[in-house]
């Protein structure tokens, strides 16, 4: 078997190599191609990781507290996201909802996906978030409300900070999957790394040479997010605690 790494500095109009493997004056090489897709790849995650986390936390939060209407909120939130495969709600935000909601026909797929993506994992940060809430001892909410917070101020000072420094480990997990899950948006023609790899895997025939190029984008943008977790993660951990400097 023979490689041919050089298809990678190939115009993609007309499959001629180009030395500097950078293209000019609209000419695209497939290497550009590729980092342009590794943007989009990064871009759908990361956008939804910030969704994720602020829905997700808001509704771990809402699972912990007195109101039974509340927990009823975040419970059902939680149980609908997590028990439909992500590829359907891809689907569902794609083209069910804009037949719903006429609005939605003007937003673009890229945004829908986003949303998709975040609820999905919003889900299973909310978990993570009510177990961490829960793990810490309850004489912690007691004591804040004995000295005159009000339970929403209760949360904020004394319970969510030591609980997300608790769950920083399943978080990372969750940050390095929504990497690897936004390769489904290729389902809904976003131009992302999974779709390069069908489109430019295809004109050329050197599909070998394309996933793997892929494969070192994934883990490159997962270990990144884990190394700079485990960053903030040690610099976070309360003293004491079993688990940090992993």
């Amino acid at each position: 078997m023979s490689w041919d790494w050089q298809v990678f500095c190939k115009n993609t109009l007309d499959g001629e190599v180009i030395a500097s493997c950078f293209g000019s004056n609209g000419d695209i090489t497939y290497l550009q191609w590729m980092f342009s897709a590794w943007g989009w790849t990064l871009s759908v995650a990361l956008l939804a990781l910030v969704l994720a986390l602020a829905v997700g936390s808001l509704m771990g939060i809402l699972r912990t507290t007195p109101s039974k209407t509340l927990v009823f909120i975040g419970n059902a939130w939680t149980e609908l996201f997590r028990n439909i495969p992500l590829l359907v709600q891809i689907f569902l935000w794609y083209h069910v909802l804009p037949s719903l909601f006429l609005s939605l026909r003007a937003v673009p797929s890229f945004v829908l996906v986003v949303f998709a993506l975040g609820c999905f994992t919003s889900a299973r940060i909310a978990e993570q978030v009510k177990a961490g809430i829960q793990s810490l001892p309850k004489g912690q909410r007691y004591a804040g409300l004995a000295m005159g917070f009000t339970l929403p101020q209760t949360y904020r000072f004394v319970l969510l900070p030591m609980a997300f420094r608790i769950v920083i480990p399943p978080l990372t997990s969750e940050s390095m999957n929504i990497i690897k899950n936004s390769s489904v948006a290729f389902a809904v023609s976003i131009s992302e790394l999974t779709m390069f790899y069908l489109q430019a895997g295809e004109e050329t025939s050197r599909n070998l040479e394309m996933i793997l190029a892929i494969t070192g984008c994934y883990f490159i943008s997962a270990f990144a997010i884990n190394r700079i977790a485990l960053v903030i993660e040690n610099r976070l951990r309360v003293p004491g605690m079993i688990g940090g400097g992993r």
